[in-house]
């Protein structure tokens, strides 16, 4: 991310409706994996500017890392209650990080240009027992500069980032697309954009606050598909099968996990961030 999308999150992610949507629905699946107030540590690897760990505060021991120095400052003088780290992950990580009971990787991975090293290096580094909570941006057909402007090598299918953990010692929770209910209105900005050459928002991005109205019911719209998300953990077919977005939840089962990189039968990424 480039200084200027650092400084638009600090801005808006408090408010703007699709990062509120998305902590509401990780909030209430988190729920189901890690009980409220018991103690739990949850750890935000690729945290930003740090609202979405610091929004968790109220029920679980916070952590954050990223390797930006940038979107550090920016956490720890907005959240000093929050325990922030600059540096890669999990190298990165110390005792408390490693005793983590659920890692946090949303929106992350498409930044990574070996999604392979860097998922099973932070399984590798989760406690049997312990979850992985990633969300990655889904549909290769709303790429647009949206995804340029951020940085992105991919957006995924739902048989490419099963791919990523596939034979490692892990137990899905939960996979299926989300943001499915505003697929239809994001594949028509996003084709616009495309025709336009630019990003719809501030920075090169699609992030800008609408009016307040709006923002609400768009929030409303995305945070309404927490239910069948929930119902989808104990009954996969509950799964949407389009989105925005994928979400996944993996447990880590007992077993050594060696980092390990894309195979040669994984087709390389057709963007490469300039």
């Amino acid at each position: 991310m480039q200084s200027d999308q650092f400084q638009l999150h600090a801005e808006i992610e408090e408010r703007h409706w699709w990062f509120r949507g998305r902590r509401s629905i990780v909030r209430r699946l988190l729920a189901e994996i890690a009980r409220p107030g018991t103690g739990r540590r949850i750890v935000d690897v690729g945290c930003g500017t740090g609202a979405n760990i610091a929004s968790l505060t109220d029920a679980y021991m916070c952590h954050g890392i990223d390797p930006s120095a940038e979107g550090i400052d920016l956490a720890r003088k907005r959240f000093p209650a929050v325990h922030f780290t600059c540096g890669l992950a999990p190298d990165a990580f110390g005792s408390e990080e490693r005793d983590a009971d659920v890692l946090l990787a949303m929106d992350v991975m498409e930044h990574v240009p070996d999604d392979f090293a860097f998922v099973s290096g932070l399984l590798g580094a989760l406690k049997p027992g312990g979850h992985l909570l990633v969300t990655v941006p889904a549909d290769e057909s709303l790429w647009s500069p949206h995804d340029e402007n951020f940085g992105h090598y991919r957006r995924y299918t739902r048989d490419r980032l099963e791919r990523v953990w596939r034979d490692l010692p892990v137990k899905p929770a939960l996979v299926s697309h989300y943001m499915a209910r505003l697929l239809p209105a994001v594949r028509a900005v996003r084709g616009l954009n495309r025709l336009r050459g630019r990003a719809a928002g501030a920075a090169g991005t699609d992030f800008t606050m609408p009016p307040a109205w709006v923002n609400t019911g768009l929030e409303r719209t995305f945070t309404g598909e927490s239910a069948r998300l929930l119902a989808a953990m104990h009954d996969p077919a509950r799964a949407y099968r389009s989105g925005v977005s994928l979400i996944a939840i993996l447990r880590r089962e007992p077993g050594m996990i060696e980092p390990r990189s894309r195979p040669a039968d994984v087709a390389a990424d057709r963007h490469r961030p300039g």
